[in-house]
């Protein structure tokens, strides 16, 4: 299930989900995708605000479209990463829907390539993370691996250079960066990255915070490192 007027909007506009799954809407909704010719492959149906309400978790907040729809295909990491230029973020072992969403929406608003999960370790691209990502989800492309450490091993034989966060490094992040195609590796919250993954990592960098509050959320984390990644790509091409 996807829920909510950007994502389910995102979908929609999607190529990939032509003429795929079920539209729910309300009456005003329908009246909106009608008008403005926003699901010309798909028939709006129409149902009540609560009955969607008990289609979805408690607290989700639908805005009156659902989309009842098959799980989008990833790309494979090759794909993905050739040619080797710009950013892409690989994600260890983050599990929270809402962390994994916010990133989606900042790789996206930073332009990086995509995004690289584990397969056994991480969310599926819909429900409350594709809420969180705001249509990220139908716009970024994903690659779903078996191992993140084979998969980085790969990437560097295609020309990538993987920095790991890690606030216990002693390097600083804008150090650690160059103009180099980057891949960003970013550990859930706790944990951080686990020790074979970060062995396979170029070089561990931390995000410098002079507050003496070090407790950044990992997708705010990601949004700075996405932010200094882009710096520096820029610099490159300078």
């Amino acid at each position: 299930l996807i829920w909510g007027r950007h994502p389910v909007l995102a979908a929609l506009a999607n190529p990939a989900r032509k003429g795929m799954g079920r539209l729910l809407v309300t009456q005003d909704r329908a009246d909106e995708l009608n008008r403005d010719n926003l699901a010309p492959h798909h028939q709006p149906e129409v149902i009540d605000s609560l009955a969607l309400e008990r289609m979805l978790p408690a607290g989700a907040v639908h805005q009156g479209m659902v989309f009842k729809v098959a799980p989008l295909e990833g790309v494979s990491l090759d794909d993905l990463a050739e040619p080797a230029t710009g950013v892409i973020v690989m994600l260890d072992q983050l599990t929270d829907p809402q962390n994994v969403g916010a990133i989606f929406r900042s790789a996206l608003a930073f332009g990086a390539r995509g995004i690289v999960v584990q397969d056994r370790h991480s969310p599926a691209l819909s429900g409350a993370l594709a809420k969180a990502a705001a249509g990220a989800t139908e716009r970024l492309p994903c690659a779903r691996v078996t191992n993140l450490s084979r998969a980085l091993e790969r990437l560097s034989d295609l020309g990538w250079r993987a920095v790991g966060l890690d606030g216990a490094s002693e390097d600083m992040l804008e150090d650690a960066l160059d103009h180099q195609p980057t891949v960003l590796v970013m550990g859930s919250e706790g944990d951080g990255i686990r020790r074979l993954v970060a062995e396979h990592c170029d070089v561990l960098a931390k995000i410098p915070m002079p507050g003496g509050f070090e407790s950044l959320n990992v997708s705010n984390a990601a949004a700075v490192a996405l932010y200094e990644a882009q710096r520096a790509q820029r610099r490159g091409t300078t």
